[in-house]
């Protein structure tokens, strides 16, 4: 940490301490940057008499937890499948030592017996399945006493071992100094960072955090491959028999919000990257199995660009001509590079948003008609979405201008033309004057159809049943005034806010809340995704998301804080072009203070936080605190880090002039 607190590296260290008081484990965790290797210290104390300290390995190799081998040595642990292999050194000799399969023969399984080690197996043999490997440590009677281990992994057991011995010999202080090192100079490469500080409550903290945390997301075998989260969420119960991705994959619009956290910080490589990184994930009539449109964007990928689900996801095809045209404004990309971005990528997506087409990979066969898309962004519905929409005319508007500067003006007047028919269309499609919620004027999440006042339904998911589309509300409507296709004060959007603030409405169909937190004067909002959720814990008992019952209910998501902080700071604008800094402390610490906030110990910001609402015995959550969704969520800290440069430059962030101008008048 630097003399204000600020971290800066991602070398952590975690405290455990007993419940009773007899002992405490002290952590420190890190990464070897010449090696493929993870660095940990622990420290052993004992408090109240003598205690003895055991190590327990549960490998998944390959990514799943099972058909792994596993054997054990004098000061070391093996583990491997097929040629992925991993060794565990130890700076001190084991007293015992021994490999099982969980539940069976593994060294949980014999300590819940007697509270002793008894078995000692050297290997589990010819035998494959869910390993795990236990050491037994010498006993403390007082004081403390310090272990280094090495997790070292290569793809033959020889590879493993060399780089864990490696790692060893080199030491704590070296290694750590060598991962610290790396972290400094890559914040101080980010030009923008020290003056965001200042638009901050935490002295910078969460946003030094959120530099590194993002960063640390993107994938180190393909540059520019940013993830949504290094987690998997309600990890706890989801079976590790089969490899589960979880949020360690590729979504454009998740990668879109990093890409320009990134820019906001004044990194222009990895944003460059990211952006050039997409056409891996561009559908083409070189991608595996397709047999029908091309130049959408493909809605979730491994890091290596192999696809794992294929819905079309009109917003994950506009924002990639989106930050394209941002490197561009920023001086990024060149003229010529611009050009040759369009022609190659940038055209082909910006006609699927025109024409759409039947799309034909995998499970996927549909034919896409623009505006109306498969799914908007949470990935359940179909129909009109003025989220999806703002992007797409964002989309649109910014080819035009990469379109013109190639040359080709029947594309741009062929974007303008469409842009210009879906804006006009948007009220008619989305916004509803018979609803059920006060005046009865609001946007709604989604219509099924080009009439917001049919009586149309959104469809079951998560659990949840059936709905009237009138009686769902979500924020996606802001997206219209964060691009600039509509004004903050524009009619539409006013007429839905209150509707979406309500916090009077019948909890299944409310969206906001107010968060109190010990020690901190004043309350701060939180928003859920959208009426109805299921996406979350069940209420009703309180057990992890999953089983689709009518119970689960999806909780508030911290970075729609941040989405509300953008649009107030619009608002303001409105008022008067360079907004007052009253103002701006006001949002501050409103906005940028909550998401502070909803931020844990270690200053990672979760996908959602606890709100109150259910049963809550099972976890016993604070409210405020991360639920265990997801953590960190690559996007939480991506709003957090725009909203901070949004308000420091008294300008949204994700603005679009050229949209702005056209449709914001």
């Amino acid at each position: 940490k630097d003399e204000a607190g600020r971290p800066l590296s991602l070398a952590y260290r975690i405290i455990n301490r007993d419940r009773d008081g007899k002992y405490e484990i002290e952590k420190h965790i890190f990464t070897d940057p010449a090696r493929n290797v993870l660095f940990l210290r622990v420290i052993f104390r004992a408090l109240q008499g003598e205690i003895t300290p055991y190590l327990i390995l549960n490998p998944h190799m390959a990514n799943t937890g099972s058909d792994d081998h596993a054997a054990v040595g004098a000061d070391a642990l093996y583990a491997s499948e097929g040629d992925v292999s991993l060794t565990m050194k130890s700076s001190g000799a084991f007293v015992k030592s021994s490999a099982g399969f969980v539940g069976i023969s593994d060294g949980l399984t014999d300590l819940r017996d007697n509270g002793q080690m008894d078995w000692t197996y050297d290997t589990t043999g010819p035998a494959s399945g869910n390993v795990a490997l236990t050491a037994e440590l010498s006993p403390l009677a007082s004081g403390e006493v310090t272990y280094d281990f090495t997790i070292g992994f290569g793809q033959t057991a020889k590879a493993s071992a060399q780089a864990a011995e490696q790692s060893l010999a080199t030491g704590y202080d070296a290694i750590l100094a060598r991962y610290n090192k790396g972290w400094q100079e890559y914040l101080a490469g980010l030009s923008a960072l020290p003056q965001m500080v200042g638009t901050t409550t935490d002295g910078g903290k969460l946003l030094y955090t959120s530099a590194m945390v993002l960063k640390a997301q993107e994938d180190k075998t393909y540059p520019g491959a940013l993830i949504a989260s290094l987690s998997n969420p309600w990890g706890e119960t989801v079976s590790a028999e089969e490899s589960a991705t979880g949020y360690k994959a590729v979504w454009p619009r998740d990668f879109y919000q990093c890409a320009m956290a990134f820019l906001a910080l004044g990194d222009h490589e990895t944003p460059l990257k990211a952006f050039e990184y997409l056409k891996k994930v561009q559908v083409t009539d070189k991608t595996p199995g397709n047999k029908g449109a091309t130049g959408w964007f493909l809605q979730k990928n491994h890091v290596d660009g192999v696809l794992e689900w294929v819905g079309v996801q009109l917003d994950q095809t506009a924002m990639p001509i989106m930050l394209g045209w941002k490197l561009y404004e920023a001086g990024i990309l060149s003229d010529e590079q611009m050009v040759k971005w369009y022609r190659e990528m940038l055209k082909p997506a910006a006609d699927f948003l025109v024409r759409g087409g039947e799309v034909n990979v995998d499970w996927n066969k549909w034919q896409v008609t623009p505006p109306l898309t498969q799914q908007e962004r949470w990935e359940e519905q179909t129909g009109y979405s003025p989220s999806t929409t703002a992007a797409i005319i964002a989309g649109l508007v910014s080819a035009a201008d990469m379109a013109r500067l190639a040359g080709d003006e029947a594309g741009a007047t062929l974007y303008l033309k469409t842009a210009d028919d879906y804006a006009a269309k948007i009220e008619p499609r989305m916004f509803t004057t018979a609803g059920v919620y006060g005046n009865g004027r609001y946007f709604l999440r989604i219509t099924a159809n080009e009439n917001p006042d049919d009586d149309g339904v959104v469809t079951k998911n998560n659990g949840r049943a059936v709905m009237k589309e009138q009686k769902i509300l979500d924020g996606g409507f802001l997206e219209l005034v964060r691009y600039g296709v509509r004004r903050a004060d524009d009619g539409a959007i006013l007429d839905t806010l209150p509707e979406f603030d309500d916090q009077t409405r019948v909890d299944a169909f409310r969206v906001k809340y107010d968060f109190t937190f010990a020690g901190v004067a004043g309350k701060f909002p939180g928003w859920r995704r959208y009426g109805n959720d299921g996406y979350g814990e069940d209420a009703d008992d309180g057990l992890n998301y999953g089983r689709m019952t009518p119970g689960q209910r999806g909780r508030v998501w911290p970075f729609f804080t941040g989405e509300r902080g953008h649009y107030e700071l619009a608002r303001l604008r409105v008022e008067n072009a360079t907004v007052p800094a009253d103002k701006i402390e006001a949002l501050k610490n409103t906005y940028v203070k909550a998401m502070e906030l909803f931020a844990n110990e270690g200053m990672m910001l979760p996908e959602q936080v606890w709100d109150g609402v259910g049963a809550n015995s099972p976890n016993h959550y604070t409210i405020g605190e991360g639920t265990n969704s997801a953590t960190p969520l690559a996007w939480t800290h991506a709003e957090y880090v725009k909203l901070v440069r949004s308000l420091k430059d008294g300008q949204v962030w994700d603005y679009y002039p050229p949209v702005g101008k056209r449709y914001g008048k």
